[in-house]
């Protein structure tokens, strides 16, 4: 598809942001494992990315989906870590879009506006892939509910001021016996645990989150009770799409390090670009980024338009993260000895591009949510 001219406008400016701030900047708090505040601090302050989902209504830019994913692109081209931080905000946000009421999606707002960070949590020890694995409990008394449980995995869980939170609501219903809730993390009972070391996507905070007696007011119930399975697998299908311009971002980024490489490195008198076999590399490159960056489009495009886009959400993050990882890969081929070095950016993007394959549902689960709706359509 072609982006309108307001979306175009709205990437020149992110990009730019990304060249000057993210790509230069980046690196040094990766080497010391230290959370990028002052890049992030630029990026919702001043550049108004802290949630890019947010409807004019309550404050936010009212983005088409369109852009939100072509604006998430060029984020994580810059930096997977700060995209994941940015991004979830939005994951955490849209249980709330999807069924929370206006006094709730106030609160939801109000608290991610002055707290900055929210985080969604769904993944527990026993419980990534298999949603219904969940033992998190939220057991009514009086007129609140009161949580109990560890969640694991959870990005933006340390630094988070505001919480979606799936909970068993009745043990005896399975995946229908869920619920989701909005808790805040200021909640007597809501701590922090362990803080994740991870191979790659390292600015991002990733830490469990325990839910120790938290008392919550029954109106922080989203939606209706036993119905968070529903809200999350709602969420999860329109938060897919932007893993795969998360993945686009890698793989484009991929390609710019080794093009300019190639030009650059001399070997048997002349540049490695005028070899055939380089230029074969850079352009199969060229052809999987371009067709996993119209997967995501035409995914936005079709939230966009209320029409019907579970597989094709699915498709773009299964396109889009493999073909970041396939990417970063031969990006590193091209550079050879030295793209395996630290000094170089591309050993990074494939440890990044390695998690975009597995969170937010394996691209083995993708293709069986896929192959789930051919059988329907067919």
């Amino acid at each position: 598809m072609i982006l309108d001219e307001e979306t175009l406008e709205l990437r020149d400016m992110v990009r730019e942001f990304v060249n000057n701030e993210i790509i230069p900047n980046a690196p040094k708090y990766e080497k010391k494992n230290e959370f990028a505040a002052p890049i992030l601090d630029i990026a919702i302050d001043e550049m108004g990315l802290g949630c890019l989902c947010q409807p004019e209504e309550f404050g936010g830019a009212g983005l088409s989906n369109v852009a939100f994913l072509t604006l998430s692109e060029e984020i994580a081209r810059g930096d997977l870590g700060i995209a994941t931080t940015l991004f979830g905000n939005c994951l955490a946000t849209y249980p709330v879009l999807i069924a929370g009421t206006d006094e709730q999606k106030k609160l939801w707002f109000d608290t991610l506006t002055e707290k900055k960070y929210a985080a969604f949590c769904l993944t527990e020890p026993n419980a990534g892939s298999d949603a219904g694995g969940v033992q998190t409990t939220a057991v009514p008394d009086g007129d609140d509910y009161i949580i109990n449980g560890t969640k694991c995995f959870i990005s933006n869980g340390g630094i988070a001021g505001i919480y979606t939170v799936l909970a068993v609501t009745d043990p005896k219903k399975g995946v229908l016996g869920l619920s989701a809730f909005i808790v805040e993390r200021d909640r007597e009972g809501v701590s922090i645990g362990k803080e994740e070391d991870k191979m790659g996507m390292r600015l991002s905070n990733t830490t469990e989150v325990i839910f120790d007696h938290v008392r919550v007011p029954k109106d922080h119930l989203l939606g209706k009770l036993n119905r968070g399975f529903k809200i999350i697998m709602e969420t999860l299908d329109h938060s897919r799409a932007g893993v795969g311009a998360f993945g686009v971002g890698i793989a484009q980024r991929a390609l710019e390090e080794a093009t300019k490489y190639a030009k650059q490195r001399v070997q048997f008198g002349q540049p490695v670009a005028n070899f055939q076999a380089v230029q074969h590399i850079l352009a199969d490159m060229a052809i999987e980024i371009e067709c996993a960056r119209q997967a995501y489009l035409h995914a936005g495009e079709l939230i966009d338009a209320g029409a019907p886009y579970k597989m094709e959400s699915a498709i773009a993050k299964t396109k889009g993260s493999d073909t970041a990882m396939k990417c970063a890969i031969d990006g590193l081929q091209v550079l050879g000895g030295y793209g395996y070095m630290k000094e170089y950016p591309l050993e990074k993007l494939v440890r990044d591009a390695k998690i975009l394959q597995i969170y937010e549902g394996t691209n083995q689960i993708q293709r069986g949510v896929i192959a789930g709706c051919l059988l329907k359509k067919y």
